[in-house]
């Protein structure tokens, strides 16, 4: 055990500097004492996989430390991109509006949801939607237009039906004040 920690210690002196800036030339001062200390700890763990000269392999164990490292930061910009799309609006009312327009689009007939979803999901162009079902693009497209008015006397409806009245907003306040 005294050997390795000579060994060790002799190689870290004699390679620290270099790794370091091996670092710093790739990735810049910021991350440079994290990568090196993550190679040095890689290397006291695999002492005896690490050959003579031990600078090539050090700098190989760095290079895949910053590698991971910068795939760890993509994967949490990706994230946090994500998370900012999602709080971009109140998380509540994206799901309520959902929950709402597929409740609209449930009490619609059958032949006006898939002209809808043709369209709107599978994202079909109204020419190719029309061949699907079998009609001319100008039938389609008038169709298409008649669906999304129903859709939207749907979703308004189905709002007016959440929507508290006034009366019924005054005895909640009444009540808890």
């Amino acid at each position: 055990m005294a050997d390795d920690a000579h060994r060790f210690t002799g190689m870290y002196d004699e390679c620290r500097q270099r790794v370091w800036a091996y670092v710093v030339s790739r990735a810049g001062r910021q991350v440079a004492d994290e990568v090196v200390s993550e190679t040095f700890a890689i290397a006291w763990r695999r002492l005896d996989d690490v050959p003579e000269p031990a600078l090539p392999w050090l700098l190989g164990v760095a290079r895949n430390v910053l590698r991971d490292n910068i795939r760890a930061e993509i994967r949490r910009e990706a994230v946090a991109a994500e998370l900012r799309a999602w709080t971009e609006g109140d998380v509540a009312d994206l799901v309520t509006e959902r929950m709402g327009v597929l409740r609209a689009l449930a009490a619609l007939q059958e032949d006006d949801r898939e002209i809808l979803v043709l369209v709107a999901w599978h994202g079909l162009s109204p020419k190719e939607a029309a061949r699907v079902i079998g009609c001319s693009s100008a039938a389609y497209r008038v169709r298409l237009h008649r669906a999304r008015k129903r859709l939207k006397q749907e979703m308004e409806s189905a709002a007016d039906s959440v929507r508290p009245s006034r009366s019924h907003v005054r005895n909640l306040s009444e009540e808890w004040s």
